[in-house]
């Protein structure tokens, strides 16, 4: 019976079933792992001690990311024989590689250049052997074409930046996971589109492990954090995603948004890409420090510090990035030039408004109590 319903069953024609089954089914597996995920963090004291750093008080487990790669690798694993396989062991090969070095960097503390060659490793699997790379600039500073090693090494550049800049906004409760649930859900949109039903697989089981691990996230108490391991997992597919939406764009030129994939792939990393540049800049021209050096000048710091709450602020990035992503999508009739331009200019308001309405309730405050 079983294998009747197998061999007529197919994905394409059952989009929102299969769809579905994937997101239940990494939600699922990621809600039962974490209880035990916490129950071992505490008992072997696997925790993170709150230090200067720290916005928390009290020692957190930081291995949530256990449970975001193990939902991830059994759905692609059970899904695979339906699939685009070679894909799916690549991404498999990619994360597994990534997972065991952020777990070692949770656990003792890794070098960043073990850091940066490990993910250097991982991405090259999927740039060399699927050659899912940037092929050009599509005509941003006349460049619509790269050399092949120029494109691999490009490619692998913006792989390197959506990893970090991603693990940089792990700062506050929830921001890192909402921030990517977000983002992804607007990915399997585009994949279904484009007709990638592996990459939409992909995308919507981590989708719903993300959503399991924001329940504990938010908690007050069985809090987890994602860590460095879930840090490089979820950003190593953000990058992803990424990268094979322009790719895919720009080998069809019929594609709606074949002119316009870096301006929407630029909108859905902006939070994580921009607060990058600022911290990177300030450190570096102002501050006169290494622009790796660990500080408290990050976007998500200056809500905190503001007086927003860490789920008020999370709620309000995640929201002006969709926002963004929203405005994107009508820039299209636009040359791709002056696309980025408006994103760059409306993001950058869209994200000093909160902080101007902050400041004036305090100001209209203190008016009120004179």
């Amino acid at each position: 019976m079983f294998k009747i319903l197998f061999e007529d069953f197919s994905p394409e024609n059952n989009i929102f079933i299969w769809l579905s089954v994937a997101f239940i089914f990494a939600f699922y597996i990621a809600y039962q792992s974490f209880p035990a995920i916490l129950f071992v963090a505490k008992e072997k004291h696997l925790m993170d001690e709150p230090d200067g750093r720290s916005l928390h008080n009290n020692t957190t487990p930081t291995l949530g990311g256990i449970g975001i790669f193990l939902s991830l690798i059994v759905v692609m694993t059970i899904v695979g024989a339906f699939l685009n396989t070679k894909i799916l062991l690549l991404v498999m090969g990619g994360l597994t590689i990534l997972f065991f070095l952020g777990l070692k960097d949770d656990l003792i503390v890794l070098s960043a250049s073990k850091k940066i060659a490990g993910q250097l490793l991982a991405a090259g699997l999927l740039i060399v052997f699927t050659d899912t790379r940037i092929i050009g600039f599509s005509s941003i500073l006349d460049v619509n074409t790269l050399p092949y090693w120029v494109s691999i090494g490009f490619t692998l550049f913006v792989y390197i930046l959506i990893i970090n800049a991603y693990n940089l906004i792990d700062g506050i409760d929830g921001l890192a996971g909402t921030f990517a649930f977000c983002a992804s859900c607007i990915f399997v949109y585009l994949f279904v589109n484009a007709g990638d039903l592996s990459l939409a697989t992909i995308a919507v089981a981590l989708c719903g492990s993300l959503l399991a691990f924001l329940r504990l996230n938010f908690s007050k108490k069985s809090k987890i954090f994602m860590g460095d391991t879930g840090s490089m997992v979820v950003g190593y597919l953000l990058a992803f995603f990424t990268i094979s939406f322009i790719n895919m764009t720009q080998i069809n030129e019929f594609s709606v948004y074949y002119k316009s994939s870096p301006a929407l792939a630029f909108a859905l990393m902006f939070y994580p890409l921009i607060d990058t540049l600022r911290v990177f800049f300030t450190r570096i021209v102002i501050h006169k420090t290494s622009p790796f050096k660990a500080d408290k000048n990050h976007i998500h710091h200056r809500f905190l510090k503001s007086g927003y709450s860490h789920l008020m602020a999370t709620l309000l990035i995640c929201l002006i990035n969709f926002i963004i992503v929203c405005i994107a999508f009508n820039l299209l009739h636009l040359n791709l030039n002056t696309q980025i331009i408006c994103i760059i200019c409306i993001g950058s308001i869209l994200f000093l408004l909160p902080f101007g309405i902050k400041k004036f309730i305090h100001n209209q405050n203190r008016i009120n109590s004179i």
